[in-house]
């Protein structure tokens, strides 16, 4: 369990780290998506490592910074869609808002806590194998620090208005993936609606306690 809790923060603070320096840069809509993570990941880490704020914890902070950089800068919308699996299309178009609303908060409300921990941790990147006309590519990086060193794998879609990260791996474990059965279970005993009403009061519970 800590070793899925550990990965599961991982996989939220390097969403978090992608979002932040995407709205700080304001890259070109043409920028590589390997350029564009390792500027990213070079942007926020510095820029978190000398915020006091952050670096102490300050939820409602950490909170602003992600609310404003994190919506505009990656799908959400295709995340959440990969989340809920063949449910997705069983949605009407009001309740697959609602589930991308809430979806992206219980992210945000769960581990907005991580961004505060980033010291020393250092990253490598990957060369990308990819063709100029895909549509979807993986940046494979390595986050290097005091313990042993973590793969991260970034997942990306050209869109019109350039490269957005919608998916991430850490150690063979995709976030879609680790609330994919969990949303089946809700879905399966109450309901599309279910799964908004529990996503609803979980981010209530959670916010209740920060």
């Amino acid at each position: 369990m800590k070793s899925y809790k550990k990965i599961s923060k991982w996989l939220a603070m390097s969403l978090f780290v992608a979002s932040s320096a995407l709205f700080a840069q304001t890259p070109d809509q043409s920028t590589p998506p390997d350029a564009l993570i390792k500027m990213v990941v070079t942007d926020v880490m510095t820029s978190v490592k000398s915020d006091p704020e952050i670096q102490k914890g300050n939820i409602p902070r950490i909170v602003d910074l992600v609310e404003k950089k994190i919506v505009p800068y990656t799908d959400m919308r295709r995340t959440t869609e990969m989340a809920m699996g063949p449910n997705w299309k069983k949605a009407t178009p009001e309740q697959q808002a609602q589930l991308t609303s809430e979806f992206k908060n219980l992210l945000i409300r769960t581990y907005s806590g991580a961004l505060s921990q980033l010291r020393d941790q250092t990253v490598q990147f990957k060369a990308l194998r990819s063709t100029p006309d895909e549509q979807e590519v993986v940046v494979k990086t390595v986050v290097l620090g005091r313990g042993d060193p973590v793969p991260l794998d970034y997942r990306l879609e050209k869109t019109d208005k350039g490269w957005k990260v919608y998916d991430m791996n850490i150690m063979g474990v995709w976030l879609v993936e680790a609330y994919r059965n969990q949303f089946a279970n809700q879905i399966s005993q109450n309901g599309t609606e279910g799964l908004v009403k529990f996503l609803q009061d979980r981010n209530k519970q959670l916010a209740s306690t920060k």
